[in-house]
């Protein structure tokens, strides 16, 4: 993992502020490579850092509604030169190079296809940079806005929210069939009724 470490960044980001570090600790090859982008960013300057979380932000749009660029993210047939020469078309002028660079490493390491998941690994450093605390509530419907405003309060009276600026994201997930599942730093509130089926059958079983 070091070495994806080096990749990034020695490609002449990492200048000054060599003992900055990254805001949480992401145990994953993912995690890795998000980690080694965000501190080539942030070495240069806070700024660089905002800039760079905007072109990610943007090019996941891009990802998302561009089925061409998709699929050539995700087309392990392509040679390596092939990519190379894509690459720098996909990405819009004016973007952080950083960008460029990160896709260009996940390129020549034959792994574009994890780029979601590192702009996902990015986007948590990103959030406890700036002080934000995720949480993804799981339902089995979508919430509504009245009862995403009482679960933002509730949360923010928590001991874990304290000090932090809360991004709620709902996530439907019919499995969990009632109740809701709330995951927040390293808490998980499980109150889905699927939870109830299971220690109740569990009961039974025993």
């Amino acid at each position: 993992m070091a070495s994806v470490m080096r990749s990034v960044i020695r490609r002449g980001y990492a200048t000054a502020a060599s003992t900055v570090k990254a805001p949480i600790q992401l145990n994953s090859l993912t995690g890795t490579y998000a980690t080694s982008t965000y501190l080539a960013a942030i070495r240069k300057s806070t700024q660089e850092l905002e800039k760079l979380a905007k072109d990610i932000e943007a090019f996941e749009k891009k990802l998302a509604s561009d089925a061409k660029v998709a699929a050539f993210m995700e087309n392990p047939t392509l040679s390596a030169s092939d990519r190379a020469k894509v690459l720098p078309t996909l990405v819009p002028s004016g973007s952080s190079p950083i960008l460029l660079n990160l896709l260009g490493v996940l390129s020549e390491n034959g792994r574009l296809t994890s780029a979601t998941k590192v702009f996902q690994d990015f986007q948590s450093l990103m959030s406890a940079y700036r002080g934000e605390l995720e949480v993804v509530v799981t339902s089995a419907e979508p919430l509504d806005s009245k009862t995403m405003s009482r679960l933002d309060k509730a949360l923010k009276d928590t001991q874990a929210a304290k000090g932090k600026i809360l991004k709620i994201t709902n996530k439907v997930q019919p499995s969990v069939l009632g109740g809701l599942l709330v995951d927040f730093g390293d808490k998980t509130i499980d109150l889905s009724a699927s939870s109830k089926v299971t220690r109740f059958n569990a009961a039974l079983a025993g």
